[in-house]
């Protein structure tokens, strides 16, 4: 498989150690010093481009490799909100395919499958109520975390009790502390922080005047989300249209 990377940085260096001992060709690399190379054979010439960039970045990537008929796996989160029906209709037939996720580590899937089940039990039982935090490293732009909404989307799809999410506090890397702990009693909080050089923590506590529970993911490094993102890159070269770390995983089971 002939892979492009478009953000060449930690988790571009990543994704492509894995790609190479996957047996894969990395053939065009594009950062911020050469944009130009969209119009390289070299980038043409991709099976699949794994695009990993900023919130401001990631849109225009992916029109990018629409026009030059590459397919799109994209990890780059804060902007799928506001284009999601429009990938959606540009990749209606499979005329482009984009498979997007806001984490490709698959022990975040598990996780998100038993986010959800916990959800739907929890609807029986309102003396619980739910919070979420999430934490990163200090490099992170967009808060919250694209995982944490996800995740809260599936508490919020389960939970009759609450009908949205909404910004908690903040933590900068500064030590200071933005937002709030206020929010309405059907929005699921998020607070977050931003520390060191850590790759993700996301936790979801359900709390009541007599206990607490809670479960947590705790990503490690960077290599569970690059060794799904090349498994995604993968799955993306065989299939067409939007799809989803829900289709690949549906793949692997």
């Amino acid at each position: 498989m002939k892979i492009s990377l478009i953000g060449y940085g930690k988790m571009g260096h990543e994704i492509e150690k894995i790609a190479l001992s996957r047996g894969h060709d990395v053939v065009c690399r594009i950062d911020i010093d050469n944009p130009q190379d969209f119009d390289s054979p070299e980038f043409k010439s991709a099976d699949v481009a794994i695009e990993f960039t900023a919130p401001t970045q990631a849109y225009g990537n992916i029109l990018k490799c629409f026009s030059k008929g590459v397919k799109v796996v994209s990890g780059s989160t804060g902007w799928m909100e506001q284009h999601r029906d429009e990938m959606k209709n540009l990749c209606k037939d499979g005329s482009n395919t984009l498979l997007w996720s806001s984490n490709f580590s698959i022990g975040v899937a598990l996780f998100s499958k038993v986010n959800t089940y916990l959800a739907r039990l929890m609807n029986s039982y309102p003396m619980y109520d739910v919070t979420m935090s999430e934490t990163h490293h200090i490099h992170k732009l967009d808060a919250p975390s694209g995982t944490a909404i996800t995740l809260a989307e599936g508490i919020i799809g389960q939970l009759d009790r609450k009908s949205g999410w909404s910004k908690g506090t903040l933590l900068n890397p500064d030590g200071s502390m933005t937002g709030t702990s206020e929010c309405a009693p059907s929005d699921v909080r998020i607070d977050s922080v931003r520390e060191g050089e850590i790759a993700g923590i996301h936790e979801i506590t359900y709390d009541s005047s007599a206990d607490f529970i809670k479960i947590t993911h705790f990503a490690k490094d960077r290599s569970g989300l690059a060794l799904g993102a090349v498994l995604a890159a993968e799955y993306t070269v065989k299939n067409k249209g939007f799809l989803t770390m829900d289709d690949l995983m549906d793949s692997l089971s």
